[in-house]
């Protein structure tokens, strides 16, 4: 291959545009000959990558199938532009749930609106020139406006998600709080923006904890209390949300794989179980009930499930043990929780 055409491909996260390989002496008929042959693949219409790059792709999951989407749509459009929404959150690290739509999220200056043309969302909304950062070589929107914009664009829980990341990266709540008042004030769904800024918490270390939290709320018994740890001077653990004296775990799959294997365990699951047996012994042995919560009860007919079992665990740990902490005073950490790595829930 010509090592200009490989030149830009390194520099463009492993894309180049049919333009710049005819620049670079790689001439359309030769481009096509790549294509069928197999060693190219069109992302997008004027816009390739070498086939394996793309299959890599695939394999990595719908977050890196989108990203790679979203650069080679970025590289075709000729008016100025910057990446936000769930594009910009993808290139931040920001994380976020699948959205609702497939698309390729702009945003250009202008008045509030927004069109869809070929897979990409044009957002035609102001911003500020403080609130554009880049990556890999890319004008994006910062973490607190991108969170905002995903919870304009997104159902609620969308919105909890992003600003819960946004927070796990260090953007303070002061920050977010300013990307959305004033700017946003008569914006479209900027009720729900405020809302979910609202229900966020720093904390949750993957979107399952975020989700988990939202569904511990739906039981009527308050807001729960993210991160509550425990100690008995040797040991000490932290427990997802608190609600009185009842503890809620979010499990998800990654944390009983081995990291070989796309999870987080470095141990067999029979000895990552027997660990997480041990640790629930130790924190119900503070008089403590607790309730576990896997994907599944986030969703559908299995939410509604999720619910009941849980209300009916909580109602007999009020039963058992009552509701105040009050004694536990001296098991509690001092300092915050030391920080965690974040994984993915699955």
């Amino acid at each position: 291959m010509h090592p200009d055409v490989k030149a830009h491909m390194a520099l463009q996260q492993g894309l180049v545009t049919r333009q710049q390989a005819a620049a670079a002496g790689l001439d359309g008929p030769r481009v096509d000959r790549l294509v069928n042959e197999g060693a190219w693949t069109a992302v997008r219409r004027g816009v390739y990558a070498e086939t394996s790059v793309v299959a890599a792709a695939r394999e990595a999951g719908w977050q890196a199938r989108q990203l790679l989407a979203d650069r080679a749509a970025s590289l075709k459009m000729i008016r100025p532009h910057v990446m936000s929404h769930d594009s910009a959150a993808l290139l931040l690290g920001l994380a976020t749930l699948r959205p609702t739509n497939a698309l390729t999220h702009v945003t250009r200056p202008g008045l509030v609106g927004s069109h869809v043309r070929h897979d990409v969302k044009h957002h035609l909304a102001p911003y500020d020139h403080s609130q554009v950062t880049m990556v890999d070589g890319r004008p994006l929107l910062d973490a607190a406006r991108t969170a905002a914009d995903v919870s304009r664009e997104q159902p609620l829980a969308h919105g909890v998600v992003a600003f819960d990341s946004a927070l796990r990266l260090g953007v303070t709540r002061e920050a977010l709080q300013a990307a959305v008042d004033p700017p946003m004030r008569c914006w479209p769904h900027v009720t729900r923006v405020r809302d979910a800024l609202d229900l966020a918490a720093l904390g949750a270390d993957n979107p399952g904890e975020s989700l988990a939290r939202l569904l511990v709320s739906e039981l009527g018994f308050g807001r729960p209390e993210v991160q509550f740890g425990l100690t008995d001077g040797l040991r000490t653990v932290w427990c997802d949300l608190r609600i009185g004296r009842h503890v809620f775990e979010f499990d998800g799959r990654v944390k009983y794989q081995r990291a070989e294997d796309g999870g987080v365990a470095l141990a067999s699951a029979e000895d990552v179980v027997w660990r997480e047996k041990q640790r629930q012994d130790f924190v119900c042995g503070f008089k403590l009930g607790m309730s576990r919560i896997v994907w599944g009860d986030l969703w559908g007919d299995r939410r509604g499930q999720a619910l009941s079992r849980m209300r009916r665990e909580v109602l007999d740990t009020l039963a058992r043990f009552g509701s105040s902490i009050d004694d536990l005073g001296p098991h509690r950490p001092r300092g915050p929780r030391p920080a965690q790595q974040p994984h993915r829930a699955a």
